[in-house]
């Protein structure tokens, strides 16, 4: 089966890669994330995947510049409704790019974590698989998670401590500040 893997960070994605590689998937990576913020971070999850690519031996395609500007216009005035049209930018890009490289399906490195929402991300990724015509393949890659993660360690991937996006640094750094 030939099948585009979204790739959102390269620890994220050292499991899904490994694991479909192994079992004689045809695989390409596609880096598409406008969510993430700011550019230093952007680079530095670029090149984990980059990194991971090389090492495992499967081709990445990038999406090209840095836009940003793709996520902030679809999340203003949304915020609550935020991950649902992060995932819906960020899949809907994937299916296009599977269907254009001619993949017989396509997935998402978002579904190792079990920080993102994987109802959702089923649901999104089969709607707008049937929509253009290329299949989205579910995967729960949450039970191998933490082996993935100390995967990415040893091969001195850059791992981050927040989804991606404006609103999860903030969340996160609010979180960690006392409060008095």
């Amino acid at each position: 089966m030939k099948l585009l893997l979204h790739v959102c960070c390269g620890p994220c994605a050292t499991w899904p890669a490994r694991s479909l590689l192994e079992q004689g998937v045809e695989l390409t990576g596609f880096f598409f994330n406008p969510n993430i913020h700011p550019y230093q971070e952007y680079v530095k999850r670029l090149e984990g995947a980059r990194e991971l690519a090389r090492r495992l031996g499967f081709t990445l395609l990038e999406s090209g510049e840095y836009q940003p500007e793709l996520y902030f216009r679809d999340v203003t005035w949304h915020e609550q409704e935020r991950c649902r049209l992060c995932y819906t930018l960020r899949l809907q890009e994937a299916a296009a790019k599977a269907k254009e490289t001619g993949c017989e399906g396509f997935t998402t490195s978002l579904l190792i974590s079990p920080y993102q929402k994987h109802e959702l991300i089923g649901a999104l990724g089969a709607e707008i698989g049937r929509r253009l015509d290329v299949p989205f393949v579910y995967y729960d890659w949450r039970p191998v998670f933490y082996e993935g993660r100390r995967q990415a360690r040893e091969m001195g991937l850059y791992s981050q401590r927040y989804c991606g996006c404006l609103y999860s640094e903030h969340e996160r750094f609010r979180e960690a500040k006392p409060h008095g």
